[in-house]
């Protein structure tokens, strides 16, 4: 399973459009400098996403685009579906034909880890992801270090 650049490029450009969010439209142009995305990618990516009503665009001096609901509503998987990105383990897209036009033995096990993929990502928002890239105190970026390791070693010790 692997997710391809189309859906990589449609999430990290969708990122970047939403830390602009609020204060004026954004251009692809500027969107493929700052990303080092290609400007015809980008307008194939973003015309689906708009098809999609996850972005408006607007025209004339000053146009671009915006995101056409609230980040806290869009999820990574959202923008990995409008691109018509597929993440799928099984080796029969989901048909049940994997093994001589059987149900592999296997099927069932490939199936689940898809539902736990897209489930994860249907949690993932822009809001999160943007928060993620604010600079941090450094008191506050220490805490999380120490809160994390000692939640790892809890783990390691659980697991013993």
């Amino acid at each position: 399973m692997r997710l391809t650049t189309k859906g990589r490029f449609a999430v990290t450009a969708m990122v970047d459009l939403a830390m602009s969010h609020g204060t004026h439209p954004v251009t692809l142009a500027a969107i493929s400098e700052r990303q080092k995305i290609s400007l015809s990618y980008l307008e194939q990516l973003f015309g689906k996403l708009r098809r999609r009503a996850l972005v408006d665009s607007v025209r004339g001096p000053g146009g671009g685009y915006r995101l056409a609901l609230d980040m806290t509503q869009i999820s990574v998987a959202d923008i990995i579906l409008a691109v018509d990105e597929t993440l799928d383990s099984t080796q029969c897209g989901g048909r049940e034909n994997c093994r001589d036009e059987n149900k592999c033995i296997t099927h069932n096990l490939w199936a689940n880890l898809n539902q736990h993929i897209f489930g994860y990502l249907g949690a993932v928002t822009l809001k999160q992801l943007v928060d993620e890239q604010k600079p941090r105190p450094s008191g506050v970026a220490q805490v999380h270090d120490m809160r994390e390791t000692l939640q790892k070693r809890q783990r390691a010790a659980i697991s013993i």
